[in-house]
């Protein structure tokens, strides 16, 4: 992780942390907002290739949307194995910074000019990086691809 970020001139801040059991947890544990969380999900094609969907807590990938900016009718967030085989991370540590495949990177508008954290490729820790960097580091297209998500009852 941290040889892949140095590859990429990316400034990286590594911190261990309790376990969580949701975000919005591990957000408190953190002493940041659920927003300042950016879920790294990765996202299949038809065609058996993937990309990585930078999401901010609260929000969910809009798959309508994320269709119309990757311009395919089909994309699905794949089974755990398929997720780990893509990127060399298990779910909840998935992070685009040293991913054993370089997959394309769709960031939602909403993160840039922010600090954010992150999946740190490993569980117990989160990494905090300045996303217009990452954005820049990994040529990330930027649109609006997520919606609030839905209140749980």
């Amino acid at each position: 992780m941290r040889e892949a970020a140095a590859a990429r001139d990316l400034d990286i801040e590594i911190r261990e942390r309790p376990a969580a059991r949701s975000l919005f947890e591990a957000a408190e544990l953190l002493g940041i907002p659920p927003e300042g969380i950016v879920k790294t999900l990765v996202v299949k094609r038809s065609d058996d290739t993937y990309l990585f969907a930078l999401v901010p807590g609260g929000r969910s990938i809009s798959w309508a949307k994320l269709r119309a900016v990757v311009g395919v009718n089909k994309l699905r967030l794949p089974e755990a194995e398929l997720a780990l085989a893509a990127t060399g991370y298990e779910r909840g540590t998935i992070v685009p910074i040293g991913s054993t495949t370089d997959w394309p990177v769709y960031a939602d508008e909403t993160i840039v000019g922010q600090r954010i954290a992150m999946g740190a490729g490993t569980h117990g820790y989160s990494l905090f990086v300045d996303a217009d960097d990452l954005i820049s580091a990994y040529g990330a297209t930027v649109a609006d691809i997520s919606v609030p998500e839905e209140p749980r009852g």
